[in-house]
């Protein structure tokens, strides 16, 4: 498997993504899984049938026909607050395998199927927590700046 994940250690990695539209999460006003629903719902402009859970976010991600951009990058800035409220720290790590499983899947797209092939990445600031946390749960990630450590 590729990378599907990167670590931006500053605001500076993200133009290494020239081509791609890059759409910015803020883990600010993502600190529960409820609120990252609702941000990732307004800031994508998901359709109205969204359920507001991990099954749906998957569908919707899997979609994406209603976005025109072909490359797509989420940028999640602020780290240390993503998630930081959620009960469940299973929660977050859920979360996590199904971003770097969605971005895979996008790379394998059927050249049959009827949807316009998407490069979809997720991006996330650098911070402790979050490094820990990938490393922890065994998902590849790699740092956009090459100044930084080598890929986890």
């Amino acid at each position: 498997m590729s990378v599907n994940i990167y670590v931006a250690t500053s605001a500076e990695d993200l133009k290494k993504f020239p081509d791609f539209a890059i759409v910015k999460i803020e883990g600010q006003k993502s600190k529960t899984l409820r609120q990252f629903y609702e941000h990732i719902a307004e800031v994508l402009e998901f359709p109205d049938y969204f359920g507001f859970n991990l099954d749906s976010l998957d569908e919707l991600l899997n979609d994406l026909e209603w976005i025109d951009d072909h490359k797509l990058a989420l940028y999640f800035c602020h780290t240390e607050d993503f998630i930081s409220q959620e009960r469940n720290p299973e929660k977050l790590s859920n979360l996590l395998h199904m971003l770097d499983a969605t971005a895979e899947d996008w790379k394998w797209l059927d050249e049959d199927e009827e949807v316009f092939a998407k490069e979809l990445v997720f991006i996330f600031e650098d911070s402790p927590r979050l490094r820990d946390l990938l490393k922890q749960e065994e998902i590849g990630f790699a740092f956009i700046s090459r100044d930084a450590d080598s890929a986890g």
